[in-house]
């Protein structure tokens, strides 16, 4: 795999970090590492973006991502600083790696074990054993060819295209057609069709819209594992903060950036308590289309109205965040909810936007695994569903959409909660607007749709600022917290190969 950068000629230069999500910690990081002077400016009281926490009556909760996957890309991301994941956090491999309840009264496992799961696809169709060896196969070709080549190398114009060791190494991908289209090549069956496609709410696409190439996570899936880390996903975040301040930067919380001025070597950020930066280079992991209309003088800015306007965004997310008496068996650490037919959930999330009658969702149960998350007797639960980006959210909506979950939870899980619940929380499109300034109240970023993706999602460096750079979601590779990860490599690469 392409060996991480050299960032040398950043050595010495003041650098101001918009944002403390995780794309904008990876690259504060590498900066810092390198010898830049870093400040991180993070808009919210914690630090981790969508990977905040809720603490409330000794119930903790991972607000945003909750899924460890991709574990490769978190031993490479500290490997590069001398370090490994245990050097901040232990991982327990979950099993089940998920179970899903599907509406007509179905329930299945994934588990560690290959072995079992191909006998779980040959109960539904005759032969799709040997069709999950083959499908798994070619999702490790495509992770392995893909990681290398296509995710950690930033291709951000078509001449990077043409080249022909990209195009020899390219031979093979499944780079046309949607996922729907490939996996219908492998099972008949719809709800093996679905557990090859469920991964695509991680990368806020749809079956129909989200390119063949993605059948990659399959290999994240069955082959690399689930896990668990430490403390959720917070403990990640800390673990990397942690590793930020050995490196020397400056982390500032509360502190919501109100503008950004002036060019390389000139700028002026100011936050809204008054508060002024005058760095060197400026990074964004802020909203992508926040920073360009709301922080940039409009001549300043590579994209105008209409192009965020003509965009796909992943879904936002209605959230419901319980702590609830008991246990709550049947339900495991990862729990998929899933009609047998789930297209209209998706046409009304991308192709007429409303909320949802008969939803697919997510439960998330981490005091299955974490005995902190919860006090003693209780459970941590929180539900997920995938709604449209810039739907309304008004608070009538969502108590009656809250009744429905509640009621659908009961039905397809045997799960009852209404009457155990001791602390509930909701957040949704309005909140993800209002605390991390997401388009649309997207939960995600754009959606990897075959025009989003690649050298078609929005750049690192900036065409119109020299000296201003984008990390996090909305660049190269993409959505989901190893993706980040990896923008923030990039970026810190895009910006020592201009400085050298």
């Amino acid at each position: 795999m392409k060996t991480p950068p050299e960032l040398d000629s950043l050595a010495g230069a003041d650098v101001v970090v918009i944002g403390g999500g995780f794309g904008g910690l990876s690259t504060a990081c590498y900066l810092a590492d390198a010898g830049a002077d870093v400040t991180l400016l993070e808009k919210n009281e914690q630090l981790g973006g969508r990977a905040s926490r809720l603490e409330v009556d000794g119930f903790r909760f991972d607000m945003g991502p909750s899924w460890y996957l991709m574990p490769d890309v978190f031993e490479r991301f500290f490997a590069y600083f001398d370090h490994e994941p245990a050097d901040y956090y232990d991982l327990t491999r979950l099993d089940p790696h998920y179970r899903i309840f599907f509406k007509d009264g179905d329930r299945v496992d994934m588990v560690p074990d290959l072995e079992q799961n191909r006998a779980v696809f040959e109960s539904y169709e005759p032969g799709a054993g040997e069709q999950f060896d083959r499908y798994l196969e070619k999702s490790r070709e495509n992770y392995e060819v893909g990681m290398e080549h296509f995710v950690y190398e930033d291709r951000s114009s078509l001449s990077d295209f043409l080249d022909w060791n990209v195009a020899k190494n390219a031979r093979g991908l499944s780079l046309i057609g949607s996922m729907q289209d490939h996996v219908e090549q492998y099972f008949e069956h719809p709800k093996l069709q679905q557990i090859m496609q469920y991964t695509l709410v991680f990368l806020g696409g749809a079956p129909n819209n989200t390119p063949a190439l993605y059948n990659l996570m399959s290999h994240v899936d069955f082959n690399m594992g689930v896990y668990y880390p430490e403390n959720g996903l917070g403990g990640v975040v800390d673990g990397i903060v942690e590793l930020g301040e050995e490196l020397g930067i400056d982390f500032q919380t509360a502190a919501p950036v109100s503008e950004i001025k002036g060019r390389q070597g000139a700028f002026a950020v100011r936050t809204e308590d008054g508060r002024e930066w005058f760095p060197d280079y400026v990074v964004s992991d802020a909203d992508y289309r926040h920073t360009e209309m709301e922080l940039l003088d409009e001549q300043k800015r590579q994209y105008d109205a209409d192009y965020w306007d003509s965009r796909t965004y992943a879904p936002s997310a209605f959230l419901l965040y319980l702590g609830v008496e008991g246990d709550v068996d049947p339900l495991e650490h990862h729990t998929l909810v899933l009609p047998t037919d789930w297209d209209e959930h998706f046409e009304r999330i991308f192709d007429n936007p409303e909320w949802p009658e008969d939803p697919a969702y997510y439960l998330c149960v981490p005091s299955e695994t974490d005995d902190s998350v919860a006090p003693e007797g209780h459970s941590n639960l929180f539900a997920l569903v995938p709604i449209a980006a810039g739907i309304e959210d008004t608070p009538e909506i969502r108590e009656e959409f809250r009744d429905l979950v509640l009621d659908d939870i009961a039905e397809n899980t045997g799960v009852e909660l209404r009457d155990r619940i001791v602390v509930e929380e909701s957040f949704c499109v309005s909140d993800f607007a209002e605390r991390y300034n997401s388009t649309q109240g997207t939960a995600l970023g754009l959606a990897h749709t075959l025009r989003q993706t690649a050298l078609f999602r929005p750049p690192h460096r900036s065409s119109a600022v020299d000296g201003l750079y984008f990390t996090g979601a909305f660049t190269t590779p993409g959505i989901g917290v190893p993706m980040c990860l990896i923008s923030g490599e990039l970026t810190a690469e895009s910006m020592a190969e201009q400085a050298g």
